[in-house]
Formats: C-alpha cells, structure tokens, sequence
C-alpha cells in the first residue's frame, strides 16, 4: 500500500477471560501530518492508556473526579516519569504555572517541586494536590497562588506490570474563580439585607405590642393587633429568606410556622385549631412569597376570629396544587360558615374589612387570579384561589 497505508491497532475487551469485544483504531499514514513534540507525546499517551482498555485498567476503577468540567483541546498538557519528573510540558501547561507565579521550563523537574514552591506559609492545601502532582492516582485538585487557580487532573499511564508515569492536564480557571467569589459576596450581601429587614420588621412589631397594651380603646386595640400581625408575617418571610443563599426560598418551611404564628395569635385561651397541609407549594421566589404570605394568614385568621367565634375547637384544610407557574390552593374550615347574603363572593369580614381588601387586591393584582368563597359540604366555608406565579421556579 506504501504511504497511503492505514495502521490498525486492534485492543480486545475481556472480562474474565472471556472476549467481549474489539477496539479497533485506524489511522491514514498518507494524510497524517506532525506537529512536533506536542503531537508525539499527546499520541504516545493516547496510545497507552487504548492499550490499557482491554488490561481493564481504563477508565479508571475508583477516580475522584471533582471538577466541574471536561478535558479541553486548549488544556495545559503535562507528560510525568514515573517517579513525578516532568519529562513534557505543552506551551499552555508552561503558561498556566507562569500564571501561578513559576519561573520554571518544568521539563527534567519534579512537578510536585514546582508546585511547592508556589506555595505560601499556612496556604490552604487540597488533600489531593500532592497526588497530582505526583501522578499517582486519578484525582482532581486545585493549585492557587499569585492571585491565580490552575484546576489540574492527573491521568495515571499503567502496562501489565504497574504505573510507569501519569499524563497531568491542567487549566486556568481564575476568572471563573473570581466570578464564583463575586457571587459568593452578592449572596452574603442579599441574606444580611433580608436579615436586617427581618429585624426592623420585628422591631415595628414589638412597637405596635407596646401601644396595643397601653391603649385603653378595645377596637383600636384590635386594629393594632392585626396590624401587628401583619408585619410579622413579613418579617417571618424575609427570615426565610434570610437563610439562603438566592431569593428562592421553600415556602413549605416558612408557611407552616407562618400560619402557626396566624393561630396563635387569633385564638383565645381556650381554644384548639388544628391545620392540615395537603400537597406542597415547593420553591419560591420572594416577590410571589411576601404577598401569598399575607393571604394565606389573613384567611387562616378570618377562619378563626369569625368561623370559630365561641366554639373551643375547630379545624381548617390547607390543600395546593402545582403546576409550572399556576398554583391552586383550597382552604376549608368547619366552622359556622357563611350566611346566605355572603355566597355571592363576599368573605366573613371583620371590622373594616381590611382582611377581606387585602386577600382581594394582592390575588388579583399581585397574582392576576381569583377568589371564590363558597360553603364546604358538611358546614364550613371553603375558599378556592387560582394564581399564576410571576416569577415561579420548581426544584
């Protein structure tokens, strides 16, 4: 065939001792091109580690594989000897280490050296950088210095007797580094405001305890306790979101200590209100938190100060449907229900009627949905809201 000659390297796949398959490779010596020591070395490495494909030596049994990305064409290439000694090194690995701060050509040297050298007094070392650097397993590790990150994998190159050296690939990832970092800070940033929030929230709060207690009108009083309530509930939801690290927060988590607050504070001494949560509401963001917040204590504490006026025991159903960004939720009390007058869509109010305006406005101006207030079967009243999320996202 002379120079158009096709060279096939054929590599069998056993499993005990049994022929599974063939690998077969084939290259067009006509059309090949070099490209140097580059070429020769990254093809003499692919070459080991075929031929350790049929020894059941690669991939890898056991490697720690943490990075977040795959090997690149661009990636620093690095050829170690067995004993760690750089017998090669590609321009962009010389370039990568020149980023940490090396001044090395790396070739004839131990790379576990170089790597030492970039290393401060009481720097922070991964456990699998010494590993690595020294190709002696198949891990992941970072290097950092001189305001630099190198990710780096180390690809152990075995023949039927043991390990004979490692191929080492490495890249530059400061910039991605930096941007994590940024992130890291907005997110610290955007917690501490909500925590803040949080705070202040409850100091109103407390304000409003104060001049609830100290004023001698009953009405007045009420309007300071509902008032009271209402902020407080904000307060919980920024408390939520507080504890993460993004302006999502499980709403399942916040809603039931919100509506156990809701209770607490709407029920007499003696009385006993039981909750129920059928299905999950599940991730959401803090715009369509904050207002679902308020509905959903205003209709619990609709439940109890009017459904179960006199009564030493009750019970209300909380049942949520979700689909994308439209959420249902369905919540039923057994209490006195409503009278005949109300089942045109009005809800049992109190006083102003503050409650009733509030659940109203932010359902159908925050969410764009409904309300329907109907009696439950069996007594009670049953209240159904159909929502479309504004900014919904499910995990």
């Amino acid at each position: 065939m002379g120079e158009s000659t096709v060279c096939n390297v054929y590599a069998p796949v056993r499993h005990n001792g049994k022929t599974l398959g063939l690998v077969v490779r084939e290259t067009n010596m006509a059309t090949r091109e070099s490209n140097g020591r580059y070429e020769s070395e990254s093809i003499s490495a692919g070459k080991q580690l075929y031929e350790m494909i049929p020894r059941g030596q690669f991939p890898y049994r056991n490697p720690i594989m943490n990075q977040r990305h795959n090997a690149r064409v661009a990636d620093g290439f690095i050829v170690l000897t067995v004993e760690g000694i750089v017998r090669y090194a590609s321009p962009n690995a010389i370039s990568c280490f020149r980023r940490l701060g090396s001044v090395s050509t790396m070739q004839g040297e131990y790379l576990s050296e170089i790597g030492t050298k970039l290393l401060r007094e009481n720097d922070p070392v991964l456990e699998t950088l010494p590993l690595v650097l020294s190709g002696k397993a198949a891990v992941d590790s970072e290097l950092d210095a001189n305001k630099s990150a190198v990710s780096m994998r180390s690809l152990p190159l075995m023949d039927a007797n043991g390990r004979v050296g490692a191929v080492v690939l490495c890249r530059d990832v400061t910039e991605l580094r930096r941007r994590e970092k940024e992130l890291q800070t907005k997110d610290a940033t955007i917690s501490e405001i909500h925590h803040r929030v949080k705070n202040n929230l409850q100091a109103v709060s407390a304000l409003l305890r104060l001049q609830a207690r100290k004023t001698k009108s009953e009405e007045v009083k009420k309007e300071l306790k509902e008032a009271q309530r209402r902020v407080q509930t904000i307060a919980m939801v920024h408390e939520g979101l507080s504890q993460t690290a993004d302006e999502i927060v499980d709403y399942d988590k916040v809603i039931s200590s919100l509506l156990k607050m809701a209770v607490d504070l709407a029920t007499m001494r003696d009385q006993h209100i039981d909750i129920d949560f059928i299905g999950r509401f599940g991730m959401m963001p803090a715009q369509d938190a904050t207002p679902l917040s308020l509905v959903l204590t205003e209709l619990i504490t609709n439940s109890v100060e009017h459904g179960f006026e006199g009564r030493k025991e009750g019970h209300i159903t909380i049942s949520v449907g979700r689909g994308g960004n439209n959420l249902n939720v369905v919540v039923e009390d057994d209490g006195t229900g409503l009278a005949n007058e109300e089942h045109d869509g009005m809800a049992r109010s109190s006083g102003s009627g503050l409650g009733t305006q509030i659940i109203s406005t932010f359902v159908n101006n925050d969410f764009g949905g409904t309300v329907r207030w109907e009696p439950r079967r069996g007594g009670g009243t049953r209240v159904v809201l159909d929502m479309k999320l504004r900014a919904a996202q499910e995990r």
